[in-house]
């Protein structure tokens, strides 16, 4: 499989997103999955119906081909993930909010 073939699996929708053609799933789910949780292709396939083995092998592949480049999409991502959580949980939608002051109402109550 050369390198062109490869990436015919992936949509490079910007540099910190780039996605399995047909699917909305990013590469760092199954990159995830893979190195993080060491789940097998197979045991990945399985858990994300709408990807096939194939797919899941090319995106294995390419993260070996492209250690480093991956290995900084990947960290980008985590980082991103906790921005964003540390901004939800300093700006909390209202309707977050309001459960909260109500589980805290509750637990007075106790």
């Amino acid at each position: 499989m050369s390198t062109a073939q490869l990436t015919d699996y992936f949509n490079f929708l910007t540099p910190d997103d780039i996605r399995l053609k047909g699917t909305r799933i990013g590469i760092e789910t199954i990159l995830y999955e893979y190195i993080d949780r060491s789940r097998t292709p197979e045991e990945i396939a399985q858990t994300y119906p709408s990807l096939t083995l194939e797919q899941v092998y090319a995106t294995i592949l390419y993260y070996l081909q492209n250690k480093e480049t991956t290995s900084d999409y990947i960290k980008n991502w985590i980082e991103h993930g906790h921005k964003m959580r540390e901004q939800q949980r300093l700006n909390p939608p209202p309707v977050s909010e309001k459960l909260r002051q109500l589980r805290a109402a509750r637990q007075a109550q106790t």
